[in-house]
């Protein structure tokens, strides 16, 4: 069967259309994490895994049928220990994941892939895939691997979220709660907790330059800061405002993709190691 461009999902193709794919030039893999964990009394647990999944799947229809661009099924389970405590959480060990993603990295790579985008939604693992991702590049020089978060370098966002919010809001708070009304609303309770760092015990405040992410992070559990599981203010949660950051996300991931697969970008290797001369 001719590879039909417009079929972006890696596990429906045939492997005579595999081979095809990976022929063409800067073919670009893009595999979308999630997690299965509490995200307040309000929200799914597949919130994150929902996110990447459809939201990746909206730009993907986007992109112009000649664009090189197919994806692997969602990573629906991830790394999210800090959300142990509440029920329904499930999470793999950080040595699992990695393990995970540099052996089918390898596999991905040994079919000729030279492009894995790691397309990720769970705050709590951007590290530990970044670290993934270099572990496999180091074992698959050819292969470039790119971790991404579906929220980070997103332009607009601080017109749409104001401050504390926007910097507060790690979890379940206004944005999360928007966007869930907005691609599935059947799945959000009518409650709106409002919980976190702004409204918690003195005692559980950071000093002056100290926060839970950002330049000078805490490795935080959520039962250190929430009772609720929520860290920030889903109050003034709407379809209408999920509706607009679903507008700025896609709008972002599609010019990020598409930029990188118009692109040579990122360099290839000359050799294993650098010449004695260097």
């Amino acid at each position: 069967m001719p590879l039909d461009s417009t079929r972006r999902c890696f596990s429906e193709l045939s492997w005579p259309q595999v081979e095809q794919a990976v022929a063409i030039d800067r073919a670009t893999l893009v595999w979308p994490f999630g997690a299965c964990e509490q995200h307040g009394p309000h929200l799914p647990l597949a919130t994150d895994a929902l996110f990447a999944d459809r939201l990746l799947d909206a730009v993907l229809e986007k992109l112009p049928d000649e664009t090189p661009v197919w994806r692997l099924p969602i990573q629906s389970i991830g790394f999210s220990p800090e959300h142990v405590c509440f029920p329904g959480t499930l999470s793999l060990s950080s040595e699992l994941l990695i393990s995970m993603v540099v052996e089918l990295g390898e596999q991905l790579a040994a079919m000729g892939w030279t492009r894995l985008v790691l397309f990720n939604a769970h705050g709590g693992q951007i590290a530990l895939l970044q670290v993934a991702a270099r572990e496999l590049r180091k074992r698959c020089p050819s292969l470039a691997v790119l971790p991404c978060f579906l929220w980070s370098g997103v332009e607009g966002l601080a017109s749409l979220i104001a401050e504390p919010e926007l910097s507060d809001g790690l979890h379940a708070g206004l944005a999360e709660t928007s966007l869930m009304q907005r691609l599935a609303p059947s799945l959000v309770s009518e409650s709106r907790p409002a919980e976190g760092l702004k409204i918690s015990e003195p005692s559980h405040k950071a000093p002056s330059g100290w926060t839970l992410e950002g330049a000078a992070p805490c490795a935080w559990l959520t039962s250190d800061v929430s009772s609720s599981g929520v860290i920030g203010d889903s109050r003034g949660a709407s379809a209408e405002l999920g509706s607009a950051l679903e507008t700025l996300l896609i709008r972002h991931w599609i010019q990020m993709l598409q930029s990188l697969v118009d692109s040579d970008w990122p360099p290839r290797p000359r050799s294993a190691f650098r010449s004695s001369a260097s």
